[in-house]
């Protein structure tokens, strides 16, 4: 499956029942050498409609996700997993 064509699946943490954004506002982070998929690079949607919100980003590795459906996808992952980084 292209990334492409993930675009605009949400992606829904099973742990907490969490929306944690789309796909297509994502980016990916790649290991250099091997070309494979490390994790998912989400910016952090708690202050959506605020003007002054920081640029937070979460990192949720590749081994979180559960299932790639139809218009989600599932990821499982506690709070203590999440990785979050101000740019």
């Amino acid at each position: 499956m292209r990334f492409s064509a993930m675009s605009g699946k949400e992606i829904v943490n099973l742990c907490d029942g969490s929306r944690l954004g789309i796909i297509g506002d994502s980016d990916l982070l790649l290991d250099e050498k091997t070309g494979k998929i490390v994790a998912l690079l989400i910016p952090d949607q708690k202050n959506v409609f605020s003007f002054m919100s920081s640029n937070a980003i979460m990192e949720i590795p590749w081994q979180a996700i559960k299932k790639i459906g139809n218009d989600m996808i599932i990821i499982e992952l506690e709070d203590d997993d999440k990785r979050k980084y101000s740019v």
